[in-house]
């Protein structure tokens, strides 16, 4: 889910996957909030119980398609978070942005949703002190670690993207 261009093919790919009977509940798909597509989505997926993992998206898109202006993908986020939180399926809240996190916990929290009906996503090695607060306080938290050959161009990709990624993950890398 790297690019817009790819999102329709992705998600043709994960459904065919799911309507496996061998398959069905072991796929899952990521879905980027700061597309404008997002909200419709996710909808679709959580009516046919595809477990969905919510980021905020880190890849430069055009006006056309993603929300340009962080505040704008932010409110969007919570309100994706919101419908995956009342669905039946356990969905993953990718973020390491303690606001985000905090509406998540508040929404929960209010809806008397239980904390073992989601989890908290987050890279490894970034943020390792919040991830141990969430655990401390009782949520599942899963830690994301991109592998393989191709790890490190996945990695710089990310990085280049958008140069605010660079100064998210410099920001946050001393914070462990």
């Amino acid at each position: 889910m790297e690019d817009s261009s790819l999102t329709e093919v992705t998600l043709e790919i994960v459904r065919q996957l799911h309507a496996r009977a061998d398959l069905r509940g072991s796929i899952g798909i990521v879905i980027q909030a700061y597309l404008y597509r997002s909200q419709a989505d996710i909808e679709q997926l959580v009516n046919e119980g595809i477990r969905v993992r919510l980021c905020k998206g880190a890849y430069k898109e055009p006006a056309e398609v993603a929300f340009p202006e962080k505040a704008d993908v932010d409110k969007n986020y919570v309100k994706l978070t919101e419908l995956l939180l009342t669905s039946s399926t356990c969905h993953g809240i990718a973020t390491h942005d303690e606001a985000m996190i905090a509406a998540t916990k508040e929404f929960a929290g209010s809806h008397g949703i239980a904390a073992s009906r989601f989890e908290f996503q987050m890279l490894y090695g970034v943020r390792r002190d919040l991830q141990r607060s969430l655990v401390r306080e009782g949520f599942n938290v899963r830690v994301y670690v991109p592998f393989g050959r191709e790890w490190y161009p996945y990695f710089m990709r990310r990085l280049a993207e958008r140069p605010a990624n660079v100064i998210f993950l410099a920001k946050n890398f001393f914070r462990s």
